[in-house]
């Protein structure tokens, strides 16, 4: 575009410069008239030659000037129209990458809404997965916290005595509780209720004084004797402890008996004892 004002700026000088000379130069009548004046009418022949020749020369010169204005014109048509050729060109270019680049910023933009739209899901997929390992813990907790199932409790919560003998077996009340987690154990009635089916395993200890009567205890599931704490001595002191797993229903209870014609003897150092825990839950 800078040639081509250059070359429209130099167009005109010329112009300017060759109108100058035709409308600066002499017509036909000055040219005789100067002749005249200069002759002072002398050779009259030879002015005459002098005004034809000066004539043509003029007419020939107007007539080179115009035809190199004309050719010079013709010239910068033709690059003008080339040049407006170049501008629809390049105008259709630029109109052509701005359309790709319209395409372009469209698809940058849909991809990074799907990029957004799949971390968006894989956040909430993970929130949820965490959301529900969190609920699966508490749940887990809570029914780990169920199954935590274990008591353990003496038999006289103050003082000291014998139990015993009696002419039919005893239920003995173990008062002096030490754990009872669950509350499955009822220190009122000395007897565990299964919360849950399960493997649960139970103990018992007997103490008591030596001489003709024996020390006995029976763990009982629901009116059967299971296992006995058993000894007999002749003098001194008598302790016995036993244990057994008992596979339980829910609902199934166990107990303490003391055997009939048997004798304890418990005190502060609770040596009579009654404990009981779940192993593990049963489906």
């Amino acid at each position: 575009m800078k040639g081509l004002v250059c070359l429209l700026l130099l167009l005109e000088t010329f112009v300017c410069v060759v109108q100058h000379q035709v409308d600066g130069g002499l017509d036909e009548n000055e040219i005789s008239q100067q002749l005249r004046s200069e002759d002072g009418g002398q050779n009259p022949p030879q002015t005459d030659t002098l005004r034809d020749a000066a004539s043509t020369d003029s007419q020939q010169n107007y007539h080179l000037f115009f035809t190199d204005i004309h050719a010079a014109l013709r010239e910068l048509t033709a690059t003008v129209t080339e040049q407006k050729a170049n501008i629809r060109e390049l105008t259709a270019t630029v109109t052509e990458q701005k359309t790709n680049i319209r395409a372009l910023e469209t698809q940058l933009r849909d991809e990074m809404n799907k990029k957004n739209y799949v971390i968006l899901e894989e956040l909430n997929k993970k929130n949820d997965e965490i959301s529900n390992l969190t609920l699966g813990q508490v749940e887990l907790r809570k029914e780990n916290r169920d199954r935590e199932i274990v008591f353990s409790a003496g038999l006289m919560q103050s003082g000291s005595g014998h139990i015993g003998p009696f002419t039919t077996d005893f239920t003995l009340t173990y008062r002096n509780v030490f754990t009872n987690i669950g509350n499955a154990y009822n220190p009122i009635t000395g007897i565990f209720t299964a919360p849950l089916k399960g493997a649960y395993m139970f103990r018992v200890s007997v103490y008591g004084h030596g001489g003709e009567t024996p020390a006995s205890a029976y763990i009982i599931k629901n009116g059967q004797r299971t296992v006995i704490a058993y000894d007999i001595q002749a003098q001194d002191r008598l302790n016995s402890s036993n244990e057994v797993v008992l596979i339980l229903e829910v609902g199934d209870v166990v107990y303490v008996r003391l055997g009939s014609g048997t004798r304890i003897h418990d005190n502060g150092n609770n040596h009579n004892t009654f404990s009981g825990f779940l192993l593990f839950p049963l489906r």
